[in-house]
């Protein structure tokens, strides 16, 4: 599941989920904005036990992944998917439209345990692997 090339690219949900679903990929990539949401996590945690779980994963992901950047070409799709989300009066947060378009730009299926991320992104035509499902770390 890492740094080698795929054609795959990991939701946030997928990379917290407590257990790995059977039904992942050999290979993966991740968007760098989950790195952005992990770290988010470590900071927002409830308690110093909670804290050292989510940083510990924080740096198990950061060692796995070369994370793809939010470059021009992410960030052309990222528009692309705002306006289709906005036109189709769906609410969407930033961080799932953007992790959208990296798999979009760069030509990756996206594994999301995140069924209303998943949902957009098959309606605006875009590779989503059968969902998984696991459990979430809080």
């Amino acid at each position: 599941m890492a740094r080698g090339v795929s054609s795959s690219l990991l939701d946030t949900s997928v990379v917290i989920a407590a257990t790995t679903p059977a039904s992942l990929p050999a290979a993966a990539a991740i968007s760098v904005v989950t790195i952005g949401e992990l770290r988010a996590g470590i900071l927002l945690a409830a308690d110093s036990r909670l804290r050292e779980l989510r940083k510990r994963r924080f740096d198990a992901v950061r060692a796995a992944f070369a994370p793809i950047p939010v470059d021009e070409a992410v960030a052309e799709r990222y528009g692309d998917l705002l306006a289709f989300a906005r036109s189709h009066r769906r609410t969407a947060k930033a961080s799932d439209l953007l992790i959208i378009a990296t798999a979009v730009a760069s030509k990756r299926t996206l594994y999301t345990l995140d069924k209303k991320q998943a949902d957009l992104a098959q309606a605006a035509g875009v590779a989503v692997a059968a969902q998984v499902h696991a459990e979430v770390v809080p």
